[in-house]
């Protein structure tokens, strides 16, 4: 019997702005609990952390049942990707040793279960502002990940939660439909020299989106976990965007 497949993002775990962080933490363990007889793989597309910067001796404080949930699937056997987004951008190599998943950086094209699928957390494709792009170029640059790396975590921590809540706030005017729109045309675009892609699944937006692009090809938007508690199941033959509920 074919296990299925589960996609999902911007759950923003240690973020400020949400109500109980403990409880939303216990929520996705729940759902990982939940799937964890009938995922053979399951795909993190992004802002899984709301922030994360991982020092060369140290890892900031928390997410141990997530972490331990996630160490637990991965030693059953079933994969587990973690897409870096514009939040947890600074994972280097203690989850992957540690939690035994594969850490990914950029877009990844790949066959599942028969299938031809494009996956980014959606921060790296279609038009952006150069305001955006320097920033991200910023976030990336192994000089300035250094010069970040001696400040001391209690000033570093505060700003960037200051700043995660002020890119929430952007974000929220962003996540328009000329936001969506951006997105379906980068699809449209790049399908027309890769026919042999079936779907493009992406975070980022906090929408929810499942979109016919042509008879072949399909634009999938996750949601989020602040308040939707979305994700997307494929089983080999259909795709479905669904709601955890208990």
């Amino acid at each position: 019997m074919t296990k299925n497949v589960y996609f999902l993002s911007d759950l923003h775990l240690g973020a400020s702005y949400l109500k109980n962080q403990l409880e939303c933490e216990k929520r996705v363990v729940r759902f990982l609990d939940s799937i964890k007889d009938k995922a053979s793989e399951i795909y993190l597309l992004g802002d899984i952390l709301d922030y994360w910067y991982e020092y060369k001796y140290v890892v900031p404080k928390g997410y141990v049942r997530f972490f331990g949930k996630l160490a637990e699937l991965a030693d059953s056997g079933i994969k587990i990707y973690w897409f870096i987004g514009n939040h947890d951008i600074w994972i280097f190599d203690y989850l992957p040793k540690e939690l035994g998943i594969q850490v990914i950086d950029g877009i990844e094209v790949k066959e599942i279960l028969g299938k031809r699928f494009f996956l980014n957390h959606g921060d790296a494709v279609g038009k952006r502002k150069p305001s955006f792009l320097f920033i991200r170029w910023l976030f990336r640059n192994k000089v300035c990940q250094f010069l970040y790396s001696i400040l001391p975590s209690r000033l570093t921590i505060p700003f960037a939660h200051s700043w995660s809540n002020h890119s929430r706030n952007s974000e929220n005017g962003d996540c328009s439909n000329s936001a969506l729109q951006n997105l379906t045309d980068f699809v449209k675009e790049h399908s027309k020299t890769n026919p042999d892609i079936n779907y493009y699944i992406f975070g980022h937006l906090h929408i929810i989106a499942n979109d016919k692009i042509n008879n072949n090809t399909f634009c999938i938007v996750l949601g989020d976990w602040i308040d939707k508690f979305s994700y997307a199941v494929f089983n080999g033959q259909n795709i479905s965007i669904e709601h955890f509920s208990e």
